[in-house]
């Protein structure tokens, strides 16, 4: 899956799960922020993931995620870690 396809596909399941504007979504925007983020929030975003994308996420990751492109970056980072498995 190329990187394009994978960030529309995040930017769609986040306006449909967390009911945000996609306007309010880009690549330097604040993810928490923009989401309107708590702690059960975070739960929800990671069993998205690992449902959507097939990987486990761990909650130390998320630690490092501040803006959408780092969200972007760090999953796909993960698919290829993925890929390179099979």
């Amino acid at each position: 899956m190329k990187s394009s396809q994978v960030i529309e596909k995040i930017s769609e399941f986040l306006v449909e799960e967390f009911e945000v504007d996609k306007d309010r979504i880009s690549p330097e925007a604040n993810l928490k922020d923009t989401l309107d983020l708590d702690s059960l929030d975070y739960v929800d975003l990671v069993v998205i993931i690992e449902d959507r994308f097939g990987f486990k996420v761990k909650g130390e990751d998320f630690m490092n995620i501040l803006t959408f492109q780092d969200f972007y970056d760090y999953i796909i980072g993960k698919l290829a870690d993925k890929e390179k498995m099979v």
